[in-house]
């Protein structure tokens, strides 16, 4: 099993990053995250339990896709979402830090395939530089576009 987690304090009230990340999962999070270079939902409306998407990734050069679908959706607390076919887990964890907001994002790859352990070590830094990344340009396009919203 291959885990990481990072936290970050966003300078935004708690509601609005909740918002950013959660309401408006399909249009920012391939900005956060620039490996997605396709997110398609596959299930109608907003992020509920058991909505799903495919995404489409490229890292480090390799192409993935993947299905994915929300399992837990606890209103401006937590979002997860799990690979239907893949064994990863995502949390998106928010918690009030008076004016800001105390973001923790948690990734899991339940196994690794037969191919893929001897590179485990690699792979577990990679995993741990991908989580303190998501969190820091999560971070800056948040309070980037958040602040601008309380200037207008």
């Amino acid at each position: 099993m291959v885990k990481s987690q990072s936290s970050i304090l966003i300078r935004c009230p708690l509601p609005d990053v909740y918002s950013f990340v959660v309401t408006d999962f399909v249009r920012n999070y391939p900005r956060w995250s620039p490996e997605v270079k396709q997110l398609k939902p596959l299930s109608k409306g907003p992020l509920a339990l058991g909505w799903t998407a495919r995404q489409v990734r490229v890292d480090q050069g390799r192409r993935t896709e993947a299905d994915f679908r929300v399992i837990a959706l606890e209103p401006e607390r937590r979002v997860c979402f799990k690979g239907i076919k893949d064994p990863f887990v995502i949390n998106y964890f928010f918690e009030p830090k008076g004016e800001s907001t105390q973001l923790t994002f948690s990734f899991e790859l339940a196994r690794l395939s037969l191919a893929l352990r001897p590179f485990e070590k690699l792979i577990r830094f990679a995993v741990e530089d991908g989580t303190q990344r998501v969190v820091r340009d999560l971070k800056a396009l948040a309070e980037r576009e958040l602040g601008q919203q309380k200037t207008n």
